[in-house]
């Protein structure tokens, strides 16, 4: 016998009220479209799963809609590609918040999101992995690669605190790099001179031979471009670490 979708919450809720909200609610909306039979109710749960998802609905309803969803076949492999498909038309912080629920009703703890996890949503390109040349670098810092071929590109994303020592890139012509502030705040300095402080969209031209360093500002995450500029007998040579009694004269 098939199963009939009865709704009383309209008329508990709001049946003295708004007496007609209530009636719509209970009796056309969960009492004839719920129970219309040309598509099964689970295909209906994720139907509305995905309408409350587009319309950035991730209150109590769509928690109630995502258990409906599971009471009624809805596996946790099925919801995990419905929502992951959805992101892709209605946005990802959509599908952040909706997973964060399904989880819930799927009965798994949604771990806590690290602040590396944070600021990697609010920047463009991948944080990457640790940098293999942290042994050159005050603090944590992370190193992922843009474009490998033409011109070398990579991202290079600094904790906050964290700065690279002091360095010079080497080139008998040409040579030199650009750094393209794609994230956080940050700083660059050049040996003897005042630093320049960096936030998105700041464009840093260095030459060759030129002694520097460049880095996060004390109380913020920092990315920036590194692109290699093309020269003959190029490299780096990395000198000592920047201060810390320099480093604290910061902001």
């Amino acid at each position: 016998m098939k199963e009939k979708i009865v709704q009383t919450a309209g008329r508990t809720q709001l049946g003295d009220f708004a007496p007609m909200f209530a009636h719509l609610n209970d009796d056309v909306l969960f009492g004839e479209v719920w129970n219309e039979e040309a598509i099964d109710v689970k295909t209906k749960c994720i139907v509305t799963v995905v309408s409350l998802m587009a319309s950035g609905i991730t209150d109590s309803s769509l928690a109630y809609h995502l258990q409906n969803a599971k009471t009624h076949g809805v596996t946790k492999e099925e919801i995990a590609a419905i929502i992951t498909h959805a992101t892709m038309y209605v946005g990802w912080p959509k599908g952040w918040a909706v997973f964060r629920l399904a989880k819930e009703v799927w009965n798994e703890e949604v771990p806590a999101m690290t602040e590396k996890d944070r600021y990697q949503n609010t920047i463009f390109f991948p944080i990457g992995e640790p940098n293999p040349y942290g042994q050159f670098f005050v603090g944590q810092s992370y190193l992922a690669p843009v474009s490998t071929e033409q011109v070398p590109v990579f991202n290079v994303t600094f904790e906050p605190g964290c700065r690279n020592n002091w360095h010079i890139h080497h080139a008998k012509s040409g040579g030199g790099q650009m750094l393209i502030c794609v994230g956080g705040r940050g700083y660059y300095q050049e040996w003897g001179r005042e630093p320049v402080e960096m936030t998105p969209g700041t464009v840093v031209n260095i030459p060759p031979e030129v002694k520097h360093w460049h880095g996060a500002a004390p109380d913020s995450w920092f990315s920036h471009l590194a692109v290699e500029v093309a020269g003959e007998e190029t490299g780096t040579e990395w000198r000592e670490a920047v201060s810390g009694e320099d480093y604290g004269k910061l902001k």
